[in-house]
């Protein structure tokens, strides 16, 4: 007869050989003071999440403060006119067979840029 005890299931030990150590100071996030917990400029990212739209929370990485309604409109506008994609790029792309993977696409594109 075998026996039919299971083998020991080992736990995953968290290593906090480096906890404290810092590994870069930036004034966008702040990683881990309570935990596991991420700010983008002394925003919860979780509030960001669920409160702000990806265009508020760019503006706020890149700007630094959650942008005004006019600002916002300003930004949205400028983000949309640097959408386009120029003509070459384009027709390159059209050349792709529409079962081509998305990231093969992308990476086509970037090349052709």
């Amino acid at each position: 007869m075998s026996d039919s005890t299971p083998a020991p299931v080992s736990k995953t030990k968290k290593s906090v050989a480096l906890s404290g150590v810092v590994a870069g100071n930036t004034a966008i996030c702040t990683v881990g003071h309570a935990g596991d917990d991420l700010y983008y400029r002394g925003y919860d990212i979780a509030d960001l999440a669920a409160h702000a739209t990806f265009e508020e929370v760019a503006h706020l990485l890149v700007h630094g403060h959650l942008p005004a309604r006019e600002e916002l409109t300003a930004f949205h506008a400028r983000l949309a006119a640097l959408r386009g994609i120029p003509a070459p790029v384009r027709a390159i792309l059209e050349q792709l067979p529409a079962t081509a993977h998305a990231m093969g696409v992308l990476r086509t594109a970037c090349s052709a840029l």
